[in-house]
């Protein structure tokens, strides 16, 4: 509720103005015999305050001039009269100067708050277009990613080189998974999505894609990953998924893939661990020249962190060790 719009219109606050001296005059005639004498404004001042307060600087000028013409005619000797003796005037001097000062810095903390108000207004919108700006930004971005992976798509087909066309065609999936990725890092309302939820939908949409059945656990990760590291990190990890139902499973397309990101304190570990066939034992992923491992090489080189593949009590595990971005 709006301090400034407590009570509203200008009318109303007077008629606030001369309820609120009219109530001060009562009270002080009522408790008349239990106040000593010199106090003829004590239930005055708290009316003027409240007038200030609620129904702004004008209303609180009427109610100082109400309560201190019924205090000066009731409360100060000689009472019912407005005769001016020296006593008299210190005594009204004092009360508008005390009532001055009570509404000077009353009406000013409205005015404070009212312009507060009103900053807090201009920077919500602020933030509302900004975030409005940064989706249909964020969404263009994606789109012009995905055109430029369906036009290496075009060119491929129109390729005689098998070669050729074969590598047009990853090099556009690959783009198209870009596209994805940058589409999914973000909920509906733009806020970054915790990794273990935008896991889940990129995971099911390449395995949907791959035609396969796999029974996939997606662990940890509730926390969003780091816009510079959002990308690479997702890329190493639907490499790996991909290795495993591209050579784990096979034409089945059948198995279990367990992935995991540990977000401690230390360093972030990516896990994706598939009960697949796995490699042969001569296998090394450090000299392979597979186009999936290179990228995963160079996301982790870009990530300044290390990549590791190996077989462990039945499963193939592929993990990523990088250090987390805290800025």
């Amino acid at each position: 509720m709006k301090i400034h719009a407590v009570i509203g219109g200008r009318g109303a606050g007077y008629v606030f103005a001369a309820i609120m001296a009219l109530a001060a005059w009562a009270l002080r005639y009522a408790l008349n015999d239990w106040f000593p004498p010199g106090f003829p404004y004590l239930t005055f001042f708290p009316a003027v305050v409240v007038t200030a307060y609620f129904a702004g600087l004008r209303p609180a000028v009427l109610c100082a001039v109400l309560s201190g013409v019924a205090a000066w005619y009731f409360f100060i000797p000689p009472y019912q009269s407005f005769q001016v003796s020296f006593p008299t005037a210190v005594a009204l001097t004092f009360y508008a100067f005390v009532v001055a000062v009570d509404i000077f810095f009353i009406d000013g903390m409205r005015n404070a708050l009212r312009q507060l108000e009103e900053e807090r207004g201009r920077y919500a919108a602020l933030a509302e277009s900004r975030d409005l700006l940064y989706r249909e930004l964020h969404h263009r971005v994606s789109n012009n990613i995905q055109v430029v992976g369906s036009l290496l798509r075009l060119q491929a087909s129109r390729q005689a080189d098998e070669d050729a066309r074969h590598a047009l065609v990853e090099a556009g999936s690959r783009i198209e998974v870009i596209a994805e990725i940058q589409r999914q890092l973000h909920n509906a309302v733009g806020d970054p999505a915790p990794f273990q939820a935008f896991a889940e939908g990129v995971l099911a949409a390449a395995a949907a894609a791959a035609g396969s059945r796999v029974a996939l656990t997606v662990e940890g990760g509730e926390e969003p990953l780091h816009p510079d590291q959002a990308t690479p990190v997702t890329l190493v990890m639907l490499e790996s998924f991909n290795n495993a139902l591209e050579h784990g499973f096979g034409e089945a397309g059948e198995g279990r893939v367990v992935v995991r990101l540990e977000q401690g304190l230390g360093d972030h570990v990516l896990t994706v661990r598939d009960n697949g066939r796995g490699p042969p034992p001569t296998f090394d992923p450090a000299a392979s020249e597979s186009l999936g491992l290179r990228i995963v090489r160079a996301m982790a080189q870009q990530l300044g962190g290390r990549f590791e593949m190996a077989r462990e009590d039945g499963w193939t595990v592929c993990r990523l060790r990088y250090a987390p971005r805290r800025d």
